[in-house]
C-alpha cells in the first residue's frame, strides 16, 4: 500500500425504510449486483480497512446481503431516527472496535450512492492522505457529493450536533479546515430515492458505455 494513503472506516447508514421508492431500495438490482454489493464492492481498496453498514435490528434480508458482500454489519438495538443517529452507533463501533492510533479519518457513504466506484475512492483517499484535513468533501460543478471524509477526531464531536440538525452542521463548524475536490465525476451526486432515479438507473446498465462509473 502506498505510504500516502491513511487508514479508513467506512460508515455507511443503511437504516432507513425506503418510503420515497415503495419498496427496500437497496436490494434492488443494478446490473449483475444489488444495490448495496454494488457500493461495498466501491470500497475494496488499500486504504479501507473495514466497511461498517449500519442497519435496522430487523432488517435481517439486508443484514444478510451486506455480510455476503464482505462487510460488518451493525445492528443498533433499536431503529436509528434518522441519518445523525445511523452514524453515531457507526461511529460508536468504530471507536470500539479501533484504537486511536489505528484509524486516521472515518469515510462517510450514504447506501442510496450506488454508482460510486474504485476510483472515485481512489481519489478521496490520496487526496485527505496528503492534507489531511479535517474535512474532505468531493464536488462536481460546484457541488458537494458523497463519499466525504472526516478526521478520527471528529468522530467524538457528533453528539455535539444540535437537534433537528444533521452532519452538514459538523462541516460548517469546521468550514475553515473543509478541504472541496472537484473530481468532474456527477456520480458523487448520484443518490437513489424514487422509482423515477431507479428506473433512470437501469436505463444507464442498458445502454452500451453508459454503466454508472463508467468515464465517456
Amino acid at each position: 500500500m502506498p505510504e500516502t494513503f491513511a487508514r479508513l472506516v467506512v460508515i455507511v447508514p443503511a437504516a432507513g425504510h425506503s418510503r420515497r421508492m415503495g419498496r427496500p431500495k437497496l436490494l434492488l438490482p443494478l446490473g449483475e449486483r444489488s444495490v448495496i454489493q454494488r457500493l461495498i464492492d466501491a470500497f475494496d481498496h488499500p486504504a479501507v480497512v473495514e466497511v461498517m453498514v449500519v442497519v435496522r435490528p430487523d432488517d435481517d434480508e439486508l443484514a444478510a446481503a451486506v455480510a455476503a458482500a464482505g462487510a460488518t454489519v451493525i445492528r443498533p438495538p433499536e431503529s436509528p431516527a434518522d441519518m445523525k443517529a445511523s452514524v453515531g452507533w457507526g461511529l460508536e463501533a468504530l471507536q470500539r472496535r479501533w484504537q486511536e492510533n489505528e484509524i486516521d479519518a472515518w469515510l462517510l457513504a450514504p447506501a442510496d450512492h450506488p454508482v460510486l466506484d474504485a476510483d472515485v475512492v481512489e481519489s478521496v483517499a490520496r487526496a485527505w492522505a496528503v492534507s489531511r484535513p479535517a474535512v474532505l468533501v468531493p464536488t462536481h460543478e460546484g457541488r458537494r457529493g458523497h463519499p466525504t471524509i472526516f478526521a478520527r477526531r471528529l468522530a467524538t464531536e457528533l453528539p455535539t450536533i444540535p437537534e433537528n440538525h444533521g452532519l452538514n452542521w459538523l462541516v460548517a463548524l469546521h468550514k475553515d479546515e473543509v478541504e472541496e475536490l472537484e473530481l468532474g465525476r456527477p456520480e458523487v451526486l448520484v443518490d437513489l430515492d424514487t422509482p423515477e432515479d431507479y428506473r433512470e438507473l437501469c436505463r444507464r446498465f442498458t445502454t452500451p458505455g453508459s454503466e454508472p462509473g463508467t468515464r465517456q
